[in-house]
């Protein structure tokens, strides 16, 4: 099984809490191909621990440094029923933020979104979504973004989890 390490990066804005999410570049050979995620890729060997490699792989794809970040936890390790994945999910907090350095090879999109977006349960419902070029109906969340994209899958799930630890269920 594959591990892998993403980042959930919040930060805080006059308007309340935003996370970023990547739009992963589109890649015949990637089944998440065009997908919404967060940072974040395989453990690789030399990278010591799935936290350094969600730092590691966060800087590649959007030129974020975490080591400037405040480091706030991480949350339940989650696996894929369809491809055998195990990813780990950390948690950083910025203050500031650098205008984003997108890897254009991995990454197409990069955006923050609210965090109230997350929650409002106008956004939540069942979606027709892609994977591994298949079309299927899946739980998620319209973002505001350009062509409504819909967060859903691992992502969804971790997003999920984030919401109900901070009590901001639906």
């Amino acid at each position: 099984m594959t591990h892998a390490a993403v980042a959930l990066i919040v930060r805080e804005t006059a308007a309340g809490l935003q996370l970023l999410f990547i739009e992963r570049a589109t890649n015949e050979n990637d089944p998440w191909s065009g997908n919404i995620s967060f940072p974040g890729g395989k453990v690789e060997n030399g990278d010591g621990d799935p936290r350094a490699t969600a730092e590691r792989e966060t800087w590649e794809e959007v030129g974020i440094d975490l080591g400037k970040a405040r480091y706030l936890g991480r949350l339940s390790d989650i696996a894929s029923v369809r491809i055998a994945v195990h990813v780990s999910c950390f948690i950083y907090q910025m203050e500031e933020v650098a205008p984003l350095r997108l890897m254009q090879e991995e990454v197409q999109d990069a955006f923050w979104v609210p965090l109230s977006d997350l929650t409002d349960p106008s956004r939540h419902g069942e979606k027709s979504v892609r994977f591994d070029g298949q079309t299927m109906i899946r739980p998620g969340i319209t973002l505001p973004h350009p062509g409504e994209p819909a967060l859903w899958g691992l992502t969804y799930l971790l997003v999920m989890e984030l919401i109900t630890l901070l009590k901001l269920g639906r």
